[in-house]
């Protein structure tokens, strides 16, 4: 299994960043999904992710609103848009796999098998 997250990079305070998640070894379709992020000195934390039983998505209070998670069938990703940015949002964000995914997806570290390397995003005026 092998995880790509791209669409990283510097934005400004208020604006909008779109990170895509692709993977090979595995079909998306039939795991849960998750988006996390990690800032300098804290722990790896969940944002969003989305679940294959129910297609339901969950976010993270301090994202509820900003960022919106979805399955993209026809490019066979998983995408994390990211609207009204803040410099606390500044951090690696990466995406990972639930290989079981036997109910609905949550965002603790260690229900999710796979990972990506990470892309970095910045949010700095």
């Amino acid at each position: 299994v092998h995880l790509v997250e791209s669409g990283g990079g510097l934005v400004q305070p208020g604006g909008s960043l779109r990170l895509s998640c692709a993977g090979s070894g595995f079909t998306p379709d039939f795991h849960n999904i998750g988006w996390f992020r990690q800032a300098p000195g804290k722990q790896r934390e969940g944002v969003s992710c989305t679940s294959v039983s129910d297609n339901s998505t969950y976010s993270a209070d301090s994202v509820k609103g900003r960022f919106t998670i979805s399955r993209e069938y026809a490019k066979n990703t998983v995408d994390l848009q990211m609207n009204r940015v803040k410099s606390e949002d500044t951090a690696v964000y990466y995406c990972a796999v639930d290989r079981e995914s036997s109910s609905v997806c949550g965002l603790e570290v260690d229900e999710y098998d796979w990972w990506g390397q990470g892309t970095q995003v910045t949010v700095s005026s």
